[in-house]
This record gives structure tokens, C-alpha cells and sequence, in this order.
């Protein structure tokens, strides 16, 4: 039954498991499970999962291999099946979107919504980001113990689930971490926390789109600033803002870590009508709010006609997105409820819907060090299903030799 290097690759989203084909498929390897790589191994002694943090990012489908042998593949660019019902979802969702009285409702006060998200689903909600120092290295650098002083904000905070993991591995006796969301109540759950420690870590109550700074943070004085999953809670009304108010903290040579929702994740495809607020901007259904990223989109919103720089490894494949990718989190199954890191399906995006209009180019140009689409194909292989996830992943700094704005 094994295809030949000429013949094109199976159909396999309409195949069944058979027994027998999965057993040959793992009596084909000569080595013991121990001798196999640890990505590729379903021993609980050479596996993975045995890794803290979880090393995703190195698990390639190949054409030989049996898509559902395993329950995720790495960087898998999706089919065209795929394509074609997402390009079906957004014609449905365009036909019924959010109307212009819940438009004001959801827009007008988003701060309600977030503290009713952070009020219903406490800490124990949420995981760890135990992925942080593997995807953005100058974190390792900032906590090292001889490292001095070292000022990290991280905007939308929530609970502390990137600001404690940072804290925890921390020996550098001079760093502060700001963190700061725009929910009072992720900031009260923040400093319940028995972890909190007001010498290394200040929670406080900001927005980032505001015309303030964070409380205690002075222009020109952070090394990192950390957005995770939170420029999508914003409208693209407020981008200009929120990029203006980082190049302010930032010193010069300072970085962005950046990390957010690709265009054509699943988590976009699967809203259905009265959730669409404007292309590639929804309302969820605990009613907050999510933005959908296009490559092209974040260059012209970080770096205005800037170019990226990017990485290319050994074999000629594109790493300007680290190749151990941060998934390890999924918050419980909701309505909707997307806190920023579920692991659900990926896609490549610039390829489904309309553009959003480009905003003006912001005064405040970043270096756009590395910037690219991070992608993961699930399987349901009880039900034969093949889904995809795809995040944006980026560094961007402030020049050197750039004057406080």
C-alpha cells in the first residue's frame, strides 16, 4: 500500500484508521522506541512530553509518514480543502455581522467584559507560559544573574501566567517586571497570587492606547516590553496609540516580544453569524474581543514600509519563528471563550477575506527583527479530522540613537 516517491500523496482526510496498516507503520522502524527521537517516540521514557517546557516545532510531517500516527504536526502548510471552507466561513460571517447596537456595546466598554471574563475564570483557569524563555531569548539574558538592572513590561497581563514563570526562573536580584492589564480584576488576581513579590514584580491597572504611561515606568526605561495575546483585544482604531505608548518605555535598543492570532486559525474560521465586527475583527462569545493578523499587516503596523529581517536554517527553511513553538496552553472548552493560547488549528495566512484598510504608518518605526507565521496541524484521529492553528510571531526594536518622544 506505500505510495512511490512519483505518486502524488493520498487523499487521507477521507481514509479510516485500519489496525493493521497502524501497526505496520510502527514495526517499520528498526530501532527500539528509545533509539527513535524523542518527537517521534511513544515511549513515556524517550518522549516529548517528558520535556519541561515542551519543546514543540520539530515534528515534520513527511510525505511517507501516517498523518495521524501522532495528534499534532508541526509547520504544516494547509490544504486546499481547507482554503475552500475558509473562504465559505467568511462569506457566512460577512452576511451576518455584529449589528451596529451590540457593535456599540462591545466597543464602548470593553473593560466590562474583561472583568466579567477575569471575574468568572480564575487563575486556576489559566496555564503557565513555560515556553517563554525558549521562544524569546532575551528573556534568559535579562534574568541572568549578573545581568543589572532590567525593567520588563508585560501589557495584558491577565492572571500572571507570563509575568510568574519569568519571576520563577529569575536570579537577577535588580529586575522588574511591570505588569500591567487593563482588567482591575486580573490585577487583583495577580497580586492574590502568593508568589507576588512588590520587590521584583508592580501589578497595575493600564491601557495601553491610553495617553498615560504604566504606573512607575518612566520614558525611555524598559529593556522588553511583552505583548502576548493582547493586541488582538484591540480595535485597529487603537493600534497607532498602543504602538506609540511602547516606543516611549522603551529604551533604544529596547525589543517588542511579540506574539498573537494569525489569519486563518481555526479559532477565526469557526465563529459563526452576529460575531463579526469588522474584517478579521470578532466579538466572542463572553464578549471580548479578537483581531486576526496578516504578515503584511504587522509590517506595516511595527516597522511602516520597513523590511524583516529573517532567519534561514540549515535546510533552507524559514526560522525567523523559533522552531520549538509555544503551544503547551489550552484553556477549557467554551463558548468561544479564547483567552489567547488555545490550541485548536493553524493555517498560512495573506490568503482568505478582504484587507483590512491599512492604518497610517505610525511616527514611532520599529526594526523589525524577526517576523513570521507559526504553524500546527492537529488531528482528531478518532473522527479522521485534520485542523490547523496559525499565530504570528515577531521581535521588533527601537533604534539606537532615537530620541524620547
Amino acid at each position: 500500500m506505500a505510495a512511490s516517491s512519483q505518486d502524488p500523496p493520498p487523499d487521507i482526510s477521507s481514509l479510516s484508521i485500519n489496525p493493521t496498516m497502524e501497526s505496520s507503520v510502527q514495526s517499520i522502524p528498526l530501532q527500539t522506541p528509545t533509539e527513535l527521537p524523542s518527537h517521534r517516540s511513544h515511549n513515556l521514557t524517550n518522549n516529548l512530553k517528558r520535556s519541561d517546557p515542551f519543546k514543540f516545532g520539530s515534528r515534520y510531517l513527511e510525505p511517507t509518514d501516517d498523518v495521524f500516527e501522532f495528534n499534532a504536526w508541526d509547520h504544516v502548510v494547509p490544504d486546499s480543502a481547507y482554503h475552500t471552507h475558509c473562504e465559505a466561513q467568511y462569506t457566512f460571517q460577512r452576511a451576518s455581522p455584529v449589528s451596529d447596537f451590540d457593535k456599540a456595546r462591545f466597543n464602548d466598554n470593553p473593560a466590562k467584559w474583561w472583568n466579567q471574563f477575569y471575574s468568572n475564570n480564575t487563575s486556576n483557569f489559566f496555564k503557565d507560559r513555560k515556553w517563554l524563555h525558549q521562544e524569546f531569548p532575551i528573556l534568559s539574558k535579562l534574568t541572568a544573574k549578573d545581568a543589572g538592572p532590567s525593567t520588563i513590561l508585560e501589557v495584558g497581563a491577565g492572571a500572571g501566567n507570563t509575568a510568574f514563570p519569568i519571576l520563577k526562573a529569575n536570579d537577577n536580584e535588580e529586575l522588574m517586571i511591570h505588569a500591567c492589564d487593563f482588567s482591575k480584576k486580573a490585577v487583583e488576581l495577580i497580586r492574590a497570587n502568593a508568589a507576588y513579590d512588590p520587590e521584583h514584580m508592580q501589578a497595575s491597572v493600564w491601557d495601553i492606547s491610553s495617553e498615560d504611561l504604566p504606573p512607575g515606568v518612566r520614558e525611555g526605561s524598559v529593556d522588553v516590553v511583552l505583548l502576548v495575546f493582547i493586541f488582538s483585544a484591540l480595535s485597529p482604531k487603537q493600534w497607532d496609540a498602543a504602538v506609540s505608548n511602547v516606543w516611549r518605555v522603551l529604551k533604544p535598543g529596547g525589543e517588542v516580544c511579540f506574539r498573537d492570532y494569525g489569519k486563518g486559525d481555526l479559532t477565526q474560521v469557526r465563529f459563526k453569524k452576529g460575531r463579526l465586527l469588522e474584517d478579521n475583527f470578532y466579538i466572542r462569545g463572553d464578549g471580548t474581543r479578537v483581531y486576526f493578523f496578516e504578515e503584511v499587516e504587522l509590517k506595516r503596523i511595527w516597522g511602516g514600509t520597513g523590511t524583516v529581517n529573517r532567519e534561514i536554517g540549515a535546510n533552507g527553511e524559514d526560522r525567523s519563528v523559533s522552531s520549538g513553538t509555544a503551544r503547551d496552553e489550552q484553556p477549557k472548552d467554551t463558548d468561544e471563550v479564547c483567552t489567547g493560547d488555545e490550541v485548536i488549528p493553524d493555517r498560512a495566512l495573506g490568503v482568505f477575506g478582504t484587507e483590512h484598510t491599512p492604518s497610517p504608518t505610525p511616527k514611532s518605526t520599529f526594526e523589525i527583527v524577526s517576523l513570521g507565521v507559526d504553524r500546527r496541524m492537529l488531528v482528531n484521529r478518532q473522527k479522521q479530522l485534520k485542523m490547523y492553528r496559525c499565530w504570528m510571531q515577531g521581535q521588533f526594536k527601537k533604534p539606537y540613537g532615537t530620541a524620547l518622544d
